[in-house]
């Protein structure tokens, strides 16, 4: 199983379709190897920190953006507030609290330089959301505000970190301060969309999806034709990203209609927030219908009723036994 980032306040929450048009208040899977507070900590947020601009230590190898970064060992007693410094300025988007963050990062203790975790080794940077619960509070008030492509350095104390209770997994004592590297690559929020080339629509006997990338829905048409009998995965946009693959977790924003009456029984775009999941706790028919697809499309999805509930929908869902339903999902970002 590929390691999971140590940054998680709480186990990272996986959003399946098994319940989709409950408006999000679906179960959750939870990650067993994503270290967690105990439950009095988590419970208790502290205030918000202030914000300084050091010390920092130095970053003395990988200096570029996007590289693995050498940092030196903190010097002296560091601060006990947030200490942030832009080593890098980017001119792209501005990250905002709630947005999902594509980063690539490096973490190590003060006192010792010991790195105890970063993701520029596994080859894949982190995609996280900066919400409260989700994350350690020093990355919710350290980058909000940072535009994408910059590198941000900060010395995160105990109490917007671990807590008194640090984090044994990782060899994070409750008094220690923590130096983080973080690479900014992207942001993504309620108004992201997919972003690629438009593929044309030909078949008649399949519903359209509109091109819009505004962050709006995209307006699907079902045809008054028979629906297909086996599942339907076709770009509407094709995205240049990485392909997802059967294992893979992504980020998407999505709408699903009833093949039957183009009835919308469930979207991202109405609740205003993003959802991430695994495709190995999705029905198949999203499952199979996103695995090799690029990330940045927009894709269109005609599950049949065998690969989607068949005979048994979620409670409350407005979906009837054996539907066809039909999805547009923009993928966002592989996590």
């Amino acid at each position: 199983m590929r390691r999971r980032s140590l940054l998680l306040s709480v186990p990272a929450g996986l959003v399946t379709l098994a319940g989709c048009g409950d408006d999000g208040k679906s179960d959750t899977a939870k990650s067993s190897n994503s270290p967690s507070p105990s439950a009095s900590a988590a419970a208790s947020a502290p205030p918000p920190p202030k914000i300084v601009d050091g010390p920092l230590p130095a970053i003395t190898a990988g200096t570029k953006f996007g590289e693995k970064p050498t940092v030196a060992k903190g010097t002296g007693e560091p601060s006990k507030d947030l200490a942030v410094r832009t080593v890098i300025a980017g001119n792209g988007k501005t990250v905002a609290e709630n947005d999902y963050i594509q980063a690539n990062y490096l973490g190590q203790i003060w006192a010792t330089a010991k790195v105890f975790d970063n993701s520029y080794d596994r080859g894949t940077p982190l995609v996280i959301q900066l919400a409260q619960g989700g994350i350690i509070d020093g990355w919710r008030y350290g980058l909000v505000g940072k535009k994408t492509g910059s590198r941000v350095e900060m010395a995160v104390p105990p109490t917007w970190g671990y807590g008194s209770e640090g984090n044994a997994q990782a060899g994070i004592k409750g008094t220690d301060t923590l130096v983080f590297v973080v690479d900014i690559e992207d942001t993504f929020n309620s108004k992201s969309s997919a972003k690629g080339k438009d593929v044309p629509q030909k078949d008649a006997s399949l519903p359209t999806v509109g091109t819009n990338t505004d962050g709006a829905a995209p307006k699907i048409t079902v045809p008054k034709k028979a629906a297909p009998t086996k599942l339907v995965a076709n770009y509407v946009i094709e995205g240049d990203g990485d392909e997802v693959k059967a294992d893979s977790s992504v980020l998407v924003q999505y709408e699903g209609v009833l093949w039957d009456s183009g009835k919308e029984f469930d979207s991202t775009y109405k609740r205003g927030q993003l959802t991430s999941f695994s495709l190995q706790q999705v029905v198949k028919g999203w499952a199979q219908g996103l695995t090799g697809k690029k990330v940045g499309s927009r894709v269109l999805i005609v599950i049949p009723p065998a690969l989607g509930y068949g005979d048994n929908p979620p409670a409350g869902s407005g979906i009837k036994k054996d539907s066809t339903l039909v999805f547009s999902v923009d993928i966002l970002a592989k996590m």
